[in-house]
């Protein structure tokens, strides 16, 4: 993603106590994912479609 700064959020579900908590960031092509201990750290990414049926699971 160079050249595009990626806004990243928390749940809204998450405390503010740390813990182990997940960020994304939403952007058109794919939806990227990150450990919110290690905001540096690496990060993956799935296509929007798959984040969806990810949403989707009981």
């Amino acid at each position: 993603m160079s050249g595009t700064a990626l806004t990243w959020f928390k749940s809204s579900y998450s405390g503010s106590e740390g813990g182990n908590c997940l960020e994304i960031a939403a952007h058109p092509t794919a939806i990227h994912i990150r450990d919110s201990k290690n905001p540096d750290g690496p990060h993956f990414s799935v296509a929007p479609d798959a984040w969806t049926a990810f949403l989707k699971l009981p």
